[in-house]
């Protein structure tokens, strides 16, 4: 067995304390070698990087800064998160190096464990007391192993528990709902007194039928109309329940309706409007939220199915006639604001500030439409 050296007990230790206490998880990068990336959007570092190659000159380093900048780049797209501090953490620097430290990319020396409190106690004041081991040698990489394991099959639970297929309760019931509406408008010829009265229309509503947010999400008076709505809803509203339970998936589903209604009625001036599809664009807003911050468990569905999805949509509503599209952009909002606020488990942080966007964002548009216009 190959001794273990001090450069390998100070990353390992470190490698134990971001996983386990700071909850990081490993980022896979191709080509990347002798260096590890962790990643916490809930951190203030949502980077960090243990590196443990040999930089044995200022041109090195500066190299070393401008790959993880080229790196860094490429997250914050993937991520849409364009504040990105990042942490590197050189276990192995030459004697000439002029550790310097670059705008969002702070560098930090550790070749002795003795350095981890001058050098790390003030980005993380609990470290030092956390890095006690009794085990030496052998015991402690077991030891280290072994808690990383433990913490890993922890978090693979809770993924297993968020991506494991459940019976889709509420989408079922909503497709229902929506199909006795249209069956009675064709079964009783009552397209004009439905529309009449549930349609999303801005004079009435404004006179006091508020329900009509609501109620117009429900409507549909042809079959081409309703089977691409009730297909949609299936495939997208079985995935934004399974992923938030059914509590979260009505509140999203209710209020990403309502914010598409309010911008439609807006926008759409004194015209009538029906259909699902503003609610449905805003449980497209819900998945592309969950698609960012899950995509280390997605992979490239996000760039490439989810994403995708929300622009050809887009485009088409734009391009063909007697579709509201400002429902569609009101909803997709609404729904990735909502899904802020009711929030997700790897990113609880960010619950008030999606409350108060969600809060602004209503408010903004009731404001437009009840007071300004």
């Amino acid at each position: 067995m190959n001794q273990i050296t001090k450069q390998d007990t100070i990353i390992m230790k470190l490698l134990h304390y971001f996983i386990t206490e700071q909850n990081y998880n490993p980022i896979i990068l191709h080509g990347v070698q002798n260096e590890i990336w962790l990643e916490n959007m809930n951190s203030d570092y949502k980077i960090v990087r243990l590196v443990s190659n040999y930089i044995h000159n200022n041109e090195q380093l500066d190299y070393d800064i401008f790959k993880t900048q080229k790196i860094t780049k490429n997250i914050k797209r993937k991520t849409f998160n364009f504040n990105m501090n990042v942490l590197s953490i050189y276990t192995d620097l030459g004697e000439n190096v002029d550790l310097k430290s670059e705008k969002g990319i702070d560098c930090i020396e550790i070749e002795k464990e003795s350095e981890i409190k001058r050098n790390l106690k003030n980005y993380f004041p609990n470290i030092v007391e956390k890095l006690n081991f009794d085990e030496k040698g052998i015991d402690l990489f077991m030891k280290i192993t072994d808690d990383i394991n433990q913490k890993n099959m922890e978090k693979a639970r809770k993924i297993d528990a968020i991506f494991t297929p459940k019976k889709p309760v509420v989408t079922y019931t909503i497709i229902a709902i929506n199909v006795f509406i249209f069956l009675f408008t064709i079964l009783f010829n009552a397209s004009d007194f439905v529309v009449g009265l549930l349609s999303n229309y801005g004079p009435y509503i404004r006179e006091g039928q508020y329900y009509r947010l609501l109620t117009s999400e429900f409507v549909h008076v042809n079959v081409l109309h309703i089977l691409c709505n009730m297909y949609a809803l299936y495939i997208i509203g079985s995935q934004v329940e399974n992923y938030f339970g059914k509590i979260k998936y009505i509140i999203i589903y209710v209020i990403s309706a309502i914010t598409a209604s309010l911008l439609s009625m807006l926008l759409n001036m004194n015209t009538a409007s029906i259909g699902a599809s503003g609610a449905i664009f805003g449980l497209m807003g819900s998945l592309l939220y969950f698609g960012i911050n899950y995509r280390l468990y997605l992979g490239s569905a996000l760039t490439k199915e989810i994403l995708p999805v929300i622009v050809l949509n887009l485009l088409l509503g734009f391009t063909l006639q007697g579709v509201d599209n400002f429902a569609h952009l009101g909803g997709l909002l609404g729904g990735f604001l909502t899904t802020m606020a009711v929030g997700i488990s790897i990113k609880k942080d960010d619950r008030v500030n999606g409350i108060i966007l969600t809060i602004l964002y209503i408010s903004f548009l009731v404001f437009m439409n009840f007071f300004y216009a």
